[in-house]
């Protein structure tokens, strides 16, 4: 008598086996691309900030250097005029004086500087331009923006006052007693800038920077 036996199954998955191993494939997919987007977005936002620093200290670099190089001419020009919005300073250049002018003018920091002039008149005339500055002209570099505050004073004696303050202009009179620079001008020891971050800037906070001036 013949004996029967069933064939065994034939090897494989079955369908409901294939759909879960998809599924387990699909979560471990989205798990690793949102761990390596988090690290693309997090190198990207450390170079981000990393860009701003080092602009910032460029920014930083360029108002000390400005500063330093302020020259008194010795003519009816002060070396320097803040009128609250914009600084106007003389500085030395390798070629003759430069009128340079920053500004804050809508959240944008601004650097404006004309070229050297080497006769009164000129400078006059600059001085004069640099006055009438509107934000546009050629030259103006936007150096900083998402900038909300500006604030600008002078020490003089260990004393700190504003500098639109008549105790802080420079082509004001020296106190009595006191004698004026040959130049007819009265410097300050030094300037301190405050500078105010919000939206847009990548910064937040306040800025303070001390720059001495050369007698």
């Amino acid at each position: 008598m013949k004996s029967t036996q069933r064939p065994a199954a034939a090897g494989g998955f079955t369908l409901i086996e294939v759909l879960v191993a998809l599924m387990i494939m699909s979560v471990m997919a989205v798990m690793a691309w949102q761990g390596v987007d988090g690290i693309i977005r997090a190198r990207e936002g450390s170079q981000q900030r990393l860009d701003q620093m080092l602009r910032l200290q460029s920014v930083m670099g360029q108002w000390e250097a400005d500063l330093s190089e302020m020259i008194d001419t010795r003519t009816n020009i002060p070396p320097y005029a803040f009128d609250g919005g914009s600084l106007r300073l003389t500085r030395r250049g390798p070629d003759g004086v430069q009128v340079v002018v920053w500004s804050l003018r809508a959240g944008t920091w601004m650097r404006w500087a004309s070229r050297p002039v080497t006769r009164i008149q000129q400078l006059q005339d600059t001085w004069e331009q640099a006055q009438r500055l509107l934000g546009n002209e050629p030259g103006q570099l936007r150096v900083l923006t998402g900038v909300t505050e500006w604030q600008l004073y002078c020490m003089r004696g260990g004393n700190k006052s504003n500098a639109q303050s008549s105790g802080c202009v420079i082509g004001s009179a020296p106190a009595a007693g006191a004698s004026a620079p040959s130049g007819g001008f009265d410097p300050p020891d030094g300037l301190t800038m405050v500078l105010g971050f919000g939206e847009g800037s990548g910064l937040s906070g306040h800025l303070t920077r001390d720059v001495r001036i050369k007698p």
